[in-house]
């Protein structure tokens, strides 16, 4: 199947798990909801999720089992998106065409919208049906996001707004988008009860797909690493983080070209 195709088809797949999950719009208290529905369902290509899901895949896992884990990972992503675009942060009034959150619904609605779909997320991930599995799925997700993580990176983000260095970069990257993305990948294996050398395997492939996400980020915007190496020098450290991800999945066997052309096609990316 084509990258393209593929990924809309499992696009397709998370938006109506999703749908299903969340709390309806007229739900009471509406606001709340209609925040939290509205942030969720501006677009967004659902790679993390997907991840998840070609994890699950990889390790001979049933989907099925990995579609909660994988809207909790797209749902703390958004929550993650609302509060990055508040004031207080990066300051965005858009984000994919669409006035984001805080200029929709006031600053107010938005923090809470943040905060109720991150305690929604784990939430969900209470109801699967093995309760070792559905720890290690919650632990993997807390240390990914906390204060050693996502939220980890955004500090040093926010308090190295001139110039970074090279060290504080690859902090940066590593820990505010490289965490999520290897813990959604991990989390995918945990799902289908995989071994731990493929657990392992998976957080690495991901850590390294993750990183390249973030110097692809900065190529296009013509920023970050893309300033500390040139853009002919992160392009060539992109390239050099794919084949290592692509190395993690040799012991996949065919099970893999999903999450190998979805490497690809985070390099490759335009926007």
């Amino acid at each position: 199947m084509k990258t393209a195709i593929y990924l809309k088809v499992r696009q397709k797949l998370i938006d109506a798990a999703l749908e299903s999950y969340l709390p309806g719009e007229n739900e009471y208290p509406r606001e709340i909801h209609k925040a939290m529905r509205y942030s969720i369902f501006t677009g967004g290509k659902r790679v993390r999720p997907i991840l998840t899901l070609a994890s699950c895949e990889a390790c001979g896992g049933n989907i099925k089992e990995a579609i909660p884990a994988a809207c909790a990972v797209e749902i703390i992503h958004t929550y993650s998106l609302i509060h990055d675009d508040l004031p207080a942060m990066d300051d965005d009034d858009y984000r994919r065409g669409k006035p984001t959150c805080h200029k929709k619904f006031g600053e107010g609605i938005a923090v809470l919208a943040g905060d109720a779909l991150l305690t929604y997320a784990f939430e969900l991930l209470t109801g699967g049906r093995d309760p070792a599995v559905n720890n290690e799925i919650i632990r993997s997700l807390a240390e990914a996001i906390g204060s050693n993580g996502m939220i980890g990176g955004q500090v040093v983000d926010i308090h190295n707004q001139v110039d970074p260095d090279l060290p504080t970069l690859t902090y940066i990257n590593a820990h505010k988008t490289g965490a999520l993305i290897s813990a959604s990948c991990k989390i995918g294996a945990l799902a289908a009860k995989a071994p731990k050398k493929k657990i392992d395997a998976l957080k690495r492939y991901g850590e390294y797909i993750g990183f390249t996400f973030q110097v692809v980020d900065d190529i296009l915007d013509k920023e970050g690493f893309a300033l500390a190496l040139g853009v002919d020098g992160a392009r060539r450290e992109a390239a050099r983080l794919i084949a290592k991800s692509h190395k993690e999945l040799e012991i996949f066997g065919r099970r893999a070209k999903p999450l190998k052309d979805l490497a690809v096609f985070i390099l490759n990316r335009k926007k």
